[in-house]
């Protein structure tokens, strides 16, 4: 049931066992289900549905028309209680599509704190996506893709199921994503292919120029160089001055299962 102070439009339909914390506001015509918990002020816009198992957190701004929780895509779900997980202070704008996770992935999506989803956005089941992530209209996720923090997706572009897209990542516009793009790269096209380093962003994030540089470098020995994956990436540690950012980027390629990007 609504918390204190909660401002509920008397048009709107709220399961009795759905929670809501104090502040949250719902307005007209919007939906909410019966495992659904909110958390405290979160603003759920008109005609939007909340449904299935899913938790919202703190200062959410949800727009009208929102499809927040509803069963995944996957013909293999039989109404298993999975979730959906949303953190703090995201922007769920018109017409996105969030979906919960199923028990041949993970059980649960999980999104982090700080994004945005411009509208028509879509993110399927099993995905995972961090903080402070950008997804321009109409962006998709099929399942079980990971986005790391700080990554942004142009509008209208595409990622395959189980592809990772790595810390402070770009993708252009109609970007169709196959294989796993390295943090702090740019990548662009169908089938996409990586267009340099995304050198703005990571001065905007306030890395030193001399980090940026080192990225650089490591850029260039794993992705220029012609060497196989495993002796560029011995390489780059031999050469390239260690910190958490260069190794983040050397275990990211090692782990690849796709592929990457290139």
């Amino acid at each position: 049931m609504p918390g204190d102070d909660s401002l509920i439009h008397p048009t709107a339909i709220i399961h009795p066992a759905a929670q809501l914390a104090d502040g949250v506001e719902v307005g007209p015509y919007a939906v909410i289900g019966e495992h659904v918990r909110i958390g405290r002020g979160t603003t759920i816009g008109a005609h939007s549905v909340i449904d299935g198992w899913t938790e919202i957190g703190e200062e959410n701004q949800i727009f009208h028309f929102a499809s927040v929780g509803g069963i995944p895509q996957d013909l293999k779900y039989k109404g298993e209680a999975t979730w959906l997980r949303i953190g703090r202070r995201n922007i769920i704008r018109e017409f996105t599509t969030l979906q919960p996770g199923t028990v041949t992935g993970i059980g649960e999506t999980v999104i982090g704190d700080g994004n945005l989803f411009m509208a028509y956005c879509h993110v399927a089941h099993d995905c995972v996506v961090g903080n402070r992530v950008i997804m321009a209209n109409g962006s998709t996720l099929a399942g079980h893709v990971v986005v790391e923090d700080f990554a942004l997706l142009g509008g209208l572009s595409a990622i395959h199921q189980f592809t990772r897209i790595g810390e402070s990542a770009m993708l252009s516009g109609g970007a169709m994503v196959g294989q796993d793009v390295l943090p702090y790269t740019v990548a662009a096209g169908n089938r996409a292919a990586l267009a340099g380093l995304n050198v703005i962003g990571l001065k905007r994030r306030g890395f030193s120029p001399a980090l940026v540089a080192d990225i650089k470098k490591a850029y260039k020995i794993l992705i220029r160089s012609g060497l196989r994956l495993e002796t560029a990436l011995a390489r780059i540690q031999d050469e390239v001055p260690a910190s958490p950012e260069l190794n983040h980027f050397v275990e990211f390629a090692r782990k690849s299962e796709r592929g990457l990007c290139r």
